[in-house]
């Protein structure tokens, strides 16, 4: 079975190599240039993936843009920065083959210094509110995730932002998907994050995610 891996890209030709090499055999990487000026989207057609250009800015909008050039029955997720391994997209992508979960995402196992302190606070607080308020059972909202392709098509999620990651288990969630953990291996990142290099990227993707769970409460 041939899977497709939606790998949103800002800036990141110095991580794509490991990256792509790494790729298993049945897993076809779609790298979704969000408007690197670093040549990301060069390197990574010299390395064989199936290059997405998404001129609006956004995770979301990225992953979506993913999603659309998709064409397999199961489709992954992952970051494109080298803090996980795409040799372990099985952990995630097996019990979904296999009917045992609709959704699995990766729990994150960090090695030191993969993981700063106010971004793993950040997640555990939203992991919190999403057992108690929606009942699902995350420990982490891991970026390394899979399911069916076509069920997540028409969830119609819409965050453009990074939301977009709480939007998908949320209406995951509410649409009575099994939705489940498999743990994996997280690494520091090939140069700094957009995210969590700095608290007031972290404070932004905290901002949209919030945003995300005030709408669903409505």
């Amino acid at each position: 079975m041939l899977i497709d891996v939606v790998l949103p890209c800002l800036d990141e030709a110095a991580a794509l190599p490991w990256v792509l090499t790494r790729m298993p055999g049945g897993y076809r990487p779609i790298v979704v240039d969000n408007g690197s000026a670093d040549g990301s989207a060069e390197v990574a057609a010299a390395l064989g993936a199936v290059v997405v250009r998404e001129p609006r800015r956004g995770f979301g909008a990225a992953c979506q843009a993913g999603l659309r050039a998709a064409r397999s029955e199961v489709v992954c997720f992952m970051d494109a920065d080298a803090s996980l391994d795409p040799r372990q997209l099985p952990r995630v992508s097996d019990p979904v083959v296999a009917g045992e979960s609709d959704l699995v995402l990766g729990r994150r196992n960090p090695a030191r210094g993969a993981w700063p302190a106010h971004a793993r606070l950040g997640n555990a607080v939203l992991a919190r509110r999403l057992r108690r308020g929606a009942g699902v059972p995350l420990r982490d909202l891991g970026p390394m995730r899979a399911c069916r392709r076509a069920p997540l098509a028409a969830l119609g999620l819409t965050d453009a932002r990074f939301g977009y990651p709480l939007e998908m288990v949320l209406r995951a969630a509410a649409a009575g998907w099994r939705v489940t953990e498999a743990d994996v291996d997280y690494f520091p990142r090939t140069g700094r994050s957009k995210v969590t290099g700095t608290v007031r990227g972290t404070l932004r993707a905290i901002a949209d995610m919030r945003a995300v769970l005030a709408e669903h409460r409505r």
